[in-house]
């Protein structure tokens, strides 16, 4: 879903571009799926650099696909552009590494802020996929502000993404009664332990990152993801206009509101021409960089950037 998504984002925004009389840049898009699966990220993007001689790319998709394949994009000096890679260390990777997504550090601290302010808890029960760079990542920051909060952690369990049993790490969390549980992962498996949860009677509030912010996790887990908090930089009720236009625009398109990667992945094409238009240069690998680099209070569907 994160995936079909941001893919519905681009080419609506190509879609646009394209069409706009006044645009003096047309984009020939090519679209490849990674699958989720590191090779095949490694592979796409080779393909978009020494194939398709692409100007940009955008993606890979999540974090773990940036960290095998954004290296190869800064080796080749070519920009990619991430629009759902929140993990610490992407933009670490390299000077021709960007996103947009609000990295974890930024989205978990507003979480459990405004959590604690209306539950005040004591302690937490954490549960993070420990084959999965974002959530290991996302983990750490979890336990370091814990930490400061001097909030205790009471026990910590790991699973593995497609994991589909969690009875043995829930009966252990269960045993220990935390006021709070805190969940890692992806919408897939955190709806199957949101279900489970409340399956056993654990009816603690439930918070999670940003693999919780698509909307397939309430479709998936019904009920059981009520009283779950996390905090996502896109909200289809913002007030403005550019905000609304998109909504109207996004649901005449696909027949559904834009979820957050679907906005993010838009303002990700719009971010990428401005640069092209500031660079003066539709050719220009260092240009576009530097331009993008430059980007000072640029206002898109999820807010203002820099």
């Amino acid at each position: 879903a994160y995936g079909q998504a941001m893919k519905d984002g681009v080419d609506l925004a190509v879609e646009e571009i394209n069409n706009n009389p006044n645009t003096k840049m047309k984009i020939d898009l090519k679209t490849y799926d990674t699958k989720l699966v590191k090779a095949e990220a490694i592979n796409a993007v080779k393909k978009c650099i020494e194939q398709d001689k692409v100007l940009a790319i955008e993606g890979p998709t999540l974090s773990g696909s940036m960290f095998a394949a954004g290296p190869i994009a800064q080796q080749s000096k070519v920009v990619a552009f991430g629009t759902g890679t929140t993990a610490p260390g992407i933009t670490d990777l390299g000077d021709y590494i960007f996103r947009n997504a609000i990295p974890g550090k930024m989205a978990i601290p507003i979480t459990v802020k405004k959590a604690h302010d209306k539950l005040g808890f004591k302690n937490v029960a954490i549960m993070y996929s420990n084959n999965n760079d974002q959530m290991v990542g996302e983990h750490g920051i979890y336990e370091e502000l814990f930490k400061k909060m001097g909030i205790d952690v009471i026990d910590t369990e790991t699973f593995a993404d497609k994991d589909t049993d969690f009875s043995a790490q829930l009966t252990n969390i269960q045993t220990k009664n935390p006021d709070v549980i805190v969940v890692c992962s992806y919408y897939q498996e955190g709806s199957r332990i949101l279900k489970k949860m409340r399956e056993m009677g654990m009816n603690q509030p439930v918070l999670g990152d940003n693999g919780f912010v698509s909307p397939e996790l309430g479709r998936m887990a019904g009920s059981a993801a009520d009283n779950v908090y996390v905090s996502s930089m896109w909200s289809a009720e913002r007030k403005d206009a550019k905000v609304q236009n998109f909504v109207d625009a996004y649901t005449k398109k696909y027949g559904h509101a834009p979820d957050q990667f679907a906005a993010s992945a838009y303002d990700g094409v719009y971010m990428a021409v401005d640069a092209m238009k500031r660079a003066g240069s539709t050719t220009d690998h260092k240009k576009i960089r530097d331009a993008l680099a430059q980007m000072k209070d640029f206002k898109g569907v999820c807010g203002t950037f820099s």
